[in-house]
């Protein structure tokens, strides 16, 4: 299970004897564990869990702390931190204790690696738990932002305002909740979070300049936007967030040129797509101007650029985005 199922407030899951905690996301980690200390322990628990390091724990003290009954009737939980060492040096002890476990006790492992086929791992999904704290991605990160603004906030945000969000903060769920919760503040009474919220908050003049520079390719004026993104880079933004601000916005042209292409007009198919009512007919234009061959092949740059950004390529970072500038200009 996804932890941010398991995190829904309307969740009922039963917390289990044994619990991996898996995944390099912080974020999910802190918020499952308050979650199961309160299913386990209750609001009035006095003491809290018992947590020992996964490097120098002990598994006869592990097991002994589990195995202990509360003298106030309830379960003890029991937390090994940073597991991995844990788990790899006693594998053997764990995999007999999740196979039969006790009922006085909970055992939590929270661990980055948990490969699906190690018996241990195979055993806690029937007999326990594993809950999935890995980072969040396409639709699924859209739908959290959205879900954790309603919730969390009580601020809508539209699927544009998200996906602008992640592609400027990144998927690291503790940061874009930072983001949320400025946000949040920013807006005040306002209910509504919107991409001009996201742009002036979030990315600021950096941001802006991005767009600014998008619009310039739409409109014709390579030099314009090539000066654009020479201040960006000179100003150290950097090269990846620049790519997000233009994965935002081509995306939704690459989409309508693709409807085009199958025979929708293309002022229809650029609405479809989600451009903004404000660069619908400037976009129309575009598309016309660079032609059905060019625009076929604007998934195709993208893709490219994206690669050579995460070191698949030779190309300085700079050279790889002017040339994706000039691609995009047609």
């Amino acid at each position: 299970m996804h932890a941010g199922k398991f995190l829904k407030p309307n969740d009922k899951t039963a917390v289990p004897p044994v619990v991996a905690l898996t995944g390099d996301q912080r974020f999910l980690k802190v918020a499952c564990l308050h979650a199961i200390t309160k299913r386990v322990l209750g609001d009035d628990d006095e003491f809290g869990p018992t947590r020992f390091a996964g490097d120098s724990a002990d598994l006869k003290t592990v097991l002994d702390e589990l195995a202990t009954v509360s003298m106030w009737g309830g379960r003890r939980l029991v937390i090994v931190d940073s597991a991995d060492p844990f788990v790899t040096n006693h594998r053997a002890a764990l995999e007999r204790h999740a196979t039969k476990p006790g009922k006085a006790g909970v055992l939590v492992l929270d661990v980055k690696t948990w490969p699906k086929t190690t018996k241990l791992a195979k055993i806690v999904a029937q007999t326990g738990l594993d809950l999935d704290c890995s980072e969040l991605k396409g639709v699924e990160l859209l739908n959290w932002l959205t879900e954790t603004a309603r919730e969390e906030y009580g601020k809508s945000l539209d699927r544009d305002a998200a996906s602008l969000l992640a592609e400027l903060a990144g998927p690291d769920l503790g940061l874009l909740d930072r983001e949320l919760s400025k946000l949040s503040d920013y807006t005040g009474d306002r209910g509504q979070l919107t991409v001009a919220d996201v742009t002036a908050l979030v990315g600021g003049w950096k941001a802006e300049t991005t767009f600014k520079m998008l619009g310039d390719v739409r409109d014709g004026d390579l030099g314009s936007a090539l000066v654009e993104l020479d201040r960006l880079l000179r100003a150290g933004e950097a090269p990846q967030r620049i790519l997000g601000g233009v994965l935002f916005v081509y995306r939704k042209l690459a989409s309508a040129a693709e409807t085009a292409r199958r025979g929708t007009p293309l002022p229809a198919a650029v609405r479809t797509a989600g451009v903004f009512p404000k660069d619908q007919a400037a976009s129309v234009e575009y598309l016309k101007r660079v032609g059905s061959k060019a625009s076929a092949r604007f998934f195709e740059h993208l893709v490219e650029a994206d690669a050579a950004l995460r070191g698949r390529g030779r190309l300085p970072e700079r050279i790889v985005l002017e040339r994706l500038l000039v691609r995009l200009a047609g």
